[in-house]
C-alpha cells in the first residue's frame, strides 16, 4: 500500500472499532492511538535504512506525548486500532498482523534478555483486552481473544479465547469470535473449578449429617415394654 491508502486505512480503522469517533477531523487531531501508529510508521521506515538512532528518537518523542511506546524495529500489519493506548508497550520483534485491535495497557513484550525473535507475532484480527501481557515469542493465531489482565505465555490457536494468570484456553472452535471483546461477560476457568468444588463439598457436608443422624437414632436407648398385666375379675 502507498503512504496515503495507509493513512487513509489507519483512520477506517478507528471508525470501523470506536463507536465514538464522530469526524474524521476529530480522529486525526485528538487519537493518541493513531498519533502513535504513524510515528511508528515513520520510525520503522528510519529503522529498515538503519538509521536506528534518530528511528529510537521518533518513538521516545512519540511515547512522550501518546503513553504508547512502539519500538521502531516493530512490525504493524493494516488496520490495527489502539484504543486509548496508555501504557501500551510493543517490542522490538513483535509482528502485529492486520484489522488487531488493542486495549490500553497491553504489553507485548520478552520474558528475558534472549537476543533474535523474543517477542511475539500477533495474527489477524486479534482482539487484546486491557492490561494483557503477551510476553515471549510465540504466535496468537488469527481471531483469537485475550481477555483483560490475562498473561499469555504460549502458543494461542486461532479462534480462541484466552482469559486468566497463566492465560487459559476457554473457548476454541466453537460459536464465532466477536471482533470486539465482552470484558463483562468472559469465564474464568479457576472460578469454576472453585465453584464445582464447593458443590461437592456442600453435597459431602449434607451426607455426612444424613449419616450421623442415622448413627444417632441407632445407637438412642430403647424405651423398655410396658409389662402386660392380666386382668383381674370381680
Amino acid at each position: 500500500m502507498g503512504f496515503w491508502e495507509t493513512v487513509r486505512s489507519d483512520i477506517e480503522a478507528v471508525f470501523e472499532n470506536d463507536p465514538a469517533a464522530r469526524s474524521g477531523f476529530e480522529v486525526v487531531f485528538t487519537y493518541s492511538g493513531l498519533h502513535a501508529i504513524w510515528a511508528h510508521r515513520i520510525a520503522h521506515g528510519l529503522y529498515k535504512r538503519r538509521w536506528f538512532t534518530v528511528a529510537r528518537m521518533i518513538s521516545q518523542v512519540s511515547r512522550f506525548f501518546t503513553g504508547i511506546e512502539i519500538h521502531p524495529g516493530a512490525r504493524i500489519g493494516r488496520k490495527l486500532f489502539i484504543d486509548h493506548g496508555m501504557g501500551v508497550v510493543i517490542g522490538e520483534t513483535c509482528e502485529i498482523g492486520d484489522e488487531v485491535v488493542i486495549y490500553q495497557g497491553v504489553t507485548l513484550g520478552g520474558t528475558g534478555k534472549e537476543k533474535g525473535k523474543r517477542h511475539p507475532t500477533i495474527g489477524n484480527r486479534v482482539v487484546i483486552a486491557s492490561g494483557a501481557k503477551v510476553l515471549g515469542s510465540f504466535k496468537v493465531g488469527d481471531h483469537a481473544n485475550i481477555g483483560a489482565n490475562s498473561v499469555v505465555l504460549r502458543e494461542v490457536p486461532a479462534d480462541s479465547t484466552v482469559v486468566g494468570i497463566p492465560g487459559r484456553i476457554v473457548k476454541r472452535n466453537g460459536e464465532r469470535v466477536s471482533d470486539r471483546l465482552d470484558h463483562t461477560n468472559l469465564p474464568d476457568p479457576v472460578i469454576e473449578t472453585f465453584r464445582f468444588m464447593q458443590k461437592e463439598i456442600n453435597e459431602l457436608m449434607a451426607e455426612v449429617e444424613r449419616l450421623k443422624a442415622a448413627v444417632r437414632e441407632a445407637e438412642a436407648p430403647k424405651p423398655d415394654p410396658e409389662p402386660v398385666c392380666a386382668g383381674s375379675r370381680e
